[in-house]
Formats: C-alpha cells, sequence, structure tokens
C-alpha cells in the first residue's frame, strides 16, 4: 500500500483550488489514476456545493447539487463557504477469503472538501470523492461541532444530472421488496407507479416514481453506466427520485412512519457513498470491485468455519406444489396463489431429510438445508400477530432434529440452519443469542434468514434504517459467533461484506421460486442477462440454480421455468455465489435410475474462485464469464441468453500460455427451446489451448455451460 500526501500529489494530475471569476467558482477536481475520469467540483451563486463528472473529456454528469433536510432546520445546503480541501491516494491489493476472484486491487484519488455555513450559528459537513479509473465514490461527513447534535434527516438531496435519454434497466423504488422485474425503457420513460401492487409480493410499497439500486444505463455514445450505493451503516436504503423531464435522479431515502422521517442520527457520522460505476463494454461493470473497496477491512478476522459449497434442500418441492413448509399441510405456494388448501404432505420429515443427505453424499455436495423444520409454520403468514411464531429449536415431531444431525455428520453433509422470522425483527433479536448457540452446539455453521411479510413493528419497512440496523446486529451477533449469514428479503448488498465476510449472499432479487408459481409465469428469459448487470453488480446472489424438470407437470401445470436445461447449468458460473443451491429435488436428477448425464457438471463445478473474466455479454441480452477455481487450474465458463438465438464464439485466450486442458461442453440440444423444447441438450468434449476458439449455439432461453480441466 502507498500513500501520497504533499508535493506527490501534483504528480498524479490533482488540480486543487483552480478559481474562475464566473458565478459558479470551480474550487476543486479530482481525477483518476488513468487520468480519463475527473470530478469538478463548485460554489454556485447560492452558496450550493455542486459537481459535474467527465470521461475522456466528455462531460457524463451534469451540474448536480447536494443538500440536506433535518427536522426543525432550516435547509442545509445554500450559503456555503469552503473551509479546506485536502487529497490523498491509495495503491493496495488485498485479498478475499473467498469471492469471485482472491486479490483485489484498490486504486484510487480522494479528495475531501470540508464546508461550513455562513453566520453566527454554522454547521459543518465534509465531502469525500474518491476517484477509481472505473467510477466514483461520494459521501458526506457530518464532523463533531457545536450546532448540530442529535438529528431527524427527513431528506437527503444528491443529484445525478445525467446529459441524454439514456437506455436503462431499473426496477421500481420500493421501500419493502426487490421482487419486481426489471423494465427496459429510455429514462424519460421511467413509470414506477405502474409497478404497484403486484399479486405475488405480500409487501410492497412505491411512494414515488422512483428505481431501486443498482440502476444500470447504456448512454448513446455506448458507455454503461450504474448507480449505487456502498458501505450502508445506521442510515436509509436510497432509492432515486427520477425527473424524467430533466434526466436527473435524486437520493430518495426510505423513510419511517414512526419517526416521522428518514433517520434518526448522532453527529459525528457519515453518510453511505453515492456510487457510479462507468465501463466501455458491459462486462467492464461485472468487473469492477469499486462497491466492495468503498468499504471497510475485515473486521472479524477468520472466517474460515465457512467453506464456500454447493448445497441440497427441502425447499423446491414447496414451491411446486410437492410438499408444505408446515405439518398440518396448508403452507405450499400453491395454497397462497390459488388460495386453496393442498393435498401435499410436509416435507420436513425426518425420512426425507435422510434422503437429501444421502443425494448430496453420493454426489459430492457439501451441504443441506431444511426449511420448515420447526413448528409455527401454519401460523406464521395468515395472522396479524407474528410475533414469537417460531422459537428456532423445537422440530415438528415427524423431523428428528438429532437423528438427522448425526446421519449428516455420518455422510459428510454440513447442515444448514433455517431462520424464517415472518418479518418480526424485534423476536428475533431476542432469540438469537440462543439460536445461534444451540447451531454452534450442534456444528452448524451457516443460517439462511428470511423476512417475509410487512415488517413488524408498524410504520418500517424492509429497507429503512431500523431494518439496515437490524440486518447489521444480525451480521455482527452472527460473526461472534462464528456463523455466516444468507439473507432473503434482505437489506441490498452494498459491498459490506469486505468488512463481514460471514455474509455469505443474500436474496434481494426476484429469484428462481417466482417460475414456480408466480401468477405472471415467472421470469422471462431477459430476467437473468439483466440481472448480471444490475443486481449482481452489488455481491453474491442465492439464486437457487439447476433445475432439471423445467415444467413440472406432475405437481402443477400452469407455471415452468422460462429457461433451457443448459442455462441452468450455466447459472452455476454466471450468477455468482460462494454458496449454489443444487435446486431440484434427487428424483428429478435421475434418469432411468441412473444420474443424469448433465449432472456431471454441477458435481464438478467450483463455487470460489481464484479470477473471474467477463467474455461477452450486452445487458439484457446475454452474457459469458470464465472463472478461474481458486486453488487449482481448471476453468469453467458460463453462458445464457434471453429470447433471442445466438451463436456464441468462446476464446480461450484467458488460459495460461503452454497447457493442454480437456474441455466438456454442455450445450442445448438440436430443437432447444426454453418453452417448446427446453430439457434438450448435447455433450461435447474436446481438448483446447489458450489459442483454441469455438462456436456453441445458444438456443432461446438457453445457454451453455463448459469444465475446463487441466490435462
Amino acid at each position: 500500500m502507498r500513500t501520497f500526501t504533499g508535493a506527490m500529489i501534483a504528480l498524479i494530475t490533482l488540480a486543487i483550488f483552480s478559481i474562475s471569476c464566473s458565478k459558479e467558482q470551480t474550487l476543486s477536481s479530482i481525477t483518476s489514476p488513468d487520468g480519463n475520469l475527473v470530478v469538478n467540483t463548485a460554489l454556485n451563486a447560492e452558496g450550493t456545493p455542486i459537481y459535474t463528472v467527465s470521461y475522456k473529456g466528455k462531460t457524463i454528469i451534469d451540474t448536480s447539487a447536494v443538500g440536506f433536510e433535518f427536522k426543525g432546520q432550516e435547509y442545509l445546503g445554500k450559503n456555503m463557504i469552503i473551509e479546506g480541501a485536502t487529497t490523498s491516494s491509495k495503491e493496495e491489493t488485498w485479498e478475499m477469503p473467498w469471492g469471485e476472484q482472491r486479490e483485489v486491487e484498490n486504486n484510487y484519488n480522494e479528495l475531501k472538501m470540508s464546508y461550513s455555513e455562513q453566520g453566527d450559528s454554522p454547521r459543518k459537513f465534509n465531502i469525500f470523492i474518491r476517484v477509481f479509473n472505473n467510477g466514483f465514490g461520494l459521501r458526506f461527513e457530518f464532523p463533531e461541532q457545536e450546532y448540530m447534535t442529535d438529528v431527524l434527516l427527513l431528506d437527503e438531496h444528491t443529484e445525478f444530472a445525467l446529459t441524454g435519454d439514456h437506455d436503462v434497466w431499473w426496477l421500481p423504488g420500493d421501500w419493502d421488496i426487490y421482487e419486481q422485474l426489471y423494465s427496459n425503457t429510455k429514462f424519460s420513460a421511467i413509470d414506477a407507479i405502474a409497478m404497484r401492487d403486484h399479486p405475488a409480493l405480500v409487501a410492497t410499497y412505491i411512494p414515488e416514481n422512483a428505481v431501486n439500486t443498482p440502476v444500470t444505463m447504456k448512454t448513446d455514445d455506448g458507455l454503461y453506466l450504474s448507480f449505487h450505493e456502498a458501505d450502508l451503516t445506521n442510515y436509509a436504503g436510497m432509492t432515486l427520485k427520477v425527473d424524467t423531464q430533466n434526466f436527473k435522479m435524486t437520493s430518495e431515502l426510505v423513510g419511517s412512519e414512526r419517526l416521522g422521517g428518514k433517520a434518526q442520527l448522532t453527529v459525528p457520522f457519515n453518510t453511505p457513498w453515492r456510487t457510479m460505476q462507468i465501463g466501455e463494454s458491459a462486462g467492464d461493470l461485472i468487473e469492477s470491485n469499486l462497491i466492495v473497496n468503498l468499504n471497510e477491512p475485515n473486521e472479524i478476522g477468520d472466517v474460515s468455519y465457512f467453506t464456500p459449497m454447493k448445497y441440497v434442500g427441502i425447499w423446491w418441492e414447496m414451491h411446486i406444489g410437492k410438499s408444505t413448509w408446515d405439518i398440518e399441510g396448508s403452507q405450499d405456494m400453491n395454497t397462497y396463489i390459488e388460495g386453496a388448501k393442498n393435498s401435499s404432505r410436509h416435507g420436513a420429515t425426518t425420512e426425507n431429510a435422510m434422503r437429501y443427505i444421502d443425494f448430496a453424499s453420493e454426489n459430492g455436495i457439501k451441504g443441506l438445508l431444511v426449511e420448515g423444520w420447526n413448528t409455527g409454520w401454519d401460523q406464521w403468514i395468515n395472522t396479524t400477530d407474528r410475533e414469537g411464531v417460531f422459537d428456532f429449536m423445537t422440530p415438528y415431531p415427524d423431523y428428528d432434529f438429532d437423528a438427522v444431525m448425526a446421519y449428516a455428520k455420518e455422510k459428510g453433509v454440513e447442515v444448514i440452519m433455517h431462520h424464517e422470522t415472518s418479518a418480526a425483527p424485534r423476536t428475533y433479536e431476542k432469540q438469537m443469542d440462543v439460536a445461534y448457540n444451540f447451531m454452534k452446539e450442534n456444528g452448524m455453521n451457516s443460517v439462511k434468514t428470511g423476512y417475509v411479510g410487512k415488517i413488524i413493528p408498524e410504520g418500517e419497512y424492509h429497507h429503512g434504517q431500523w431494518m439496515v440496523n437490524h440486518y447489521h446486529k444480525v451480521l455482527t451477533e452472527a460473526a461472534k459467533k462464528k456463523i455466516a449469514i444468507n439473507a432473503h428479503e434482505p437489506i441490498k448488498a452494498t459491498g459490506k461484506r469486505r468488512t463481514y465476510p460471514n455474509a455469505i449472499s443474500r436474496e434481494g432479487l426476484r429469484g428462481q421460486e417466482f417460475n414456480a408459481w408466480s401468477p405472471d409465469g415467472g421470469n422471462p428469459p431477459s430476467h437473468l442477462p439483466t440481472v448480471a448487470f444490475t443486481r449482481m453488480l452489488s455481491g453474491p446472489i442465492d439464486f437457487t440454480p439447476g433445475v432439471f424438470n423445467i415444467k413440472f407437470d406432475e405437481y402443477k401445470t400452469t407455471n415452468q421455468l422460462n429457461t433451457t436445461l443448459a442455462q441452468q447449468l450455466a447459472l452455476y458460473v454466471v450468477i455468482y455465489s460462494p454458496i449454489q443451491m443444487v435446486a431440484d429435488l434427487p428424483e428429478h436428477y435421475m434418469v432411468d435410475g441412473e444420474i443424469h448425464p448433465a449432472f456431471q457438471f454441477i458435481r464438478d463445478v467450483a463455487v470460489d474462485w481464484e479470477q473471474s473474466v467477463v467474455l461477452d455479454g450486452e445487458v439484457g441480452d446475454y452474457v459469458v464469464i470464465a472463472r478461474q477455481e481458486r486453488g487449482s487450474d481448471n476453468w469453467f465458463v458460463g453462458g445464457i441468453t434471453g429470447e433471442t438465438v445466438r451463436a456464441q464464439e468462446v476464446n480461450f485466450d484467458f488460459l495460461p500460455e503452454g497447457k493442454t486442458y480437456t474441455a466438456t461442453i454442455y450445450k442445448d440440444g438440436d430443437g432447444a427451446h426454453w418453452n417448446d423444447n427446453p430439457t434438450a441438450y448435447a455433450i461435447e468434449t474436446m481438448e483446447v489451448t489458450k489459442d483454441s476458439k469455438v462456436t456453441i449455439p445458444m438456443a432461446a432461453g438457453g445457454g451453455f455451460a463448459i469444465s475446463v480441466m487441466v490435462k
């Protein structure tokens, strides 16, 4: 690591205090290490801090202002003066304990601007602008001061003034859920209000024409932009309110009806980083580490108790209607969507769990998740009083917890705990210590948490400050017990996995389960090629791939997966997570009493990576990614497409010189189609080197997966 100060800053082209005589005085500018990205700051005629951003000499963020509203105070962001400016720079490489790559370069230049109000009772804040080669982050610091102590934040006004009517891939600014489908429109056509009241969402609230983040754009010049936030701590999650006529976005924080504002804060405090990533190709966005780099280093130390793994689970069978979560036989997804009690039976039985353990052990799969094992599932969603429904230690009478744990240990399979909180976090916080001790006493190192429903207490939302702090408390308390967290119905990922690497994965998107029961027909073929360039930019996704029985006709005929079987294989590479579910029922991986030939890819594919390379892609259309297994020379490649049929060239120039590999290609078969013929597949084997190229057909909604193994 190198830190530059004083005279050395001049050597990295930082222009400081370049004063002009216009109404807007340019006070300072900061440039990326490669000189391409420049952020200029100024005060306008009203004394409001403003900034602009240019890339290779062309403006990409036009004049944008910042400011704050606090309860009982005047607007903070006018009549400001500059108290000082300092610069610094960093060049370091740090190592991920698990991740898309092992080593991460963190190189940036930073400008700190200190502002103070004019007048007798001046309030102060600092703006930090950190500029990387592929984007920038901006955050506000409120230092300890005389005229601000405890404050209720009503609004933060951080603007992003775009320079055109960009193509945008967006989710509505929902305060409760990220499980909407992405829309692709011009910026001027964004209409989040039209996305209200989706019939399959049990908790949703869209108060403004705003978008959630990450939100990804493409300019007419072919640049790719993504706006998000990093290090969301003790603050409300940020949506971006859109001005469709003036092409402007303004931060719109998730509120609290109990508070009557957005965030209760005590000075000193920092806001999260407001971020923009930039790329000349869509793949540049995926390869960026800007979000994790804007978080603090690991604070919890060793996380070797968590091992990246594939896992099976009693889960998908509830979504397709074979089984129920509750022993009473009422709680499967057919019940919720169709409104009638189903004839399916309790899934989490001792016998069924042992069946999954056998399958995992026989196929080199290291983990087992069991949902519906504990009492309370008959009450958790249909009652208005969901406090205390679950205790996370009392199994149903048909689930012998001790016997299952002993059998799993004998077979070398690690059981993943499941804690569905029923969106009652106060109850969960009272139970965490005992529940986590129970896990450790039984050799369990990770837990899938869930927060389905409207948050209790009333007036709070999943993405507001109160819940941000709850999700943070879960991470810190779990870390004390050496437990890893896979959160569902979570707060968005903002790179905190760097600081708390026990934050292993999360949902936070419209997942695989919507294919099983959503009344709108599930996820369209364009969904995952969009997710790769939007939601995945924020962090790992527990998407639950690997479904082979695409239409599951024996349980339900009104839904299916809108992908081919080959695409389900490709997702193990394309959609990153250090835990990957082998989601289908064990019997669906069998053909005439033998394991399905394509299942070999799931056996082989890694979940922890030395490096990752995006080979090709366009947002919403297709993506091809290659990843090297950590600790070996083996590579895996995944490619997926939307509705468009493609002949995709794969260039193996990512391989090292002088080595020959055996490539096994799992691809769409003749006549494959996500709806008409989704299970047609073909397997081909060949030798490849760094100089090899191969063209692989992708069907509509299809894909391919390649294992590239050293000979």
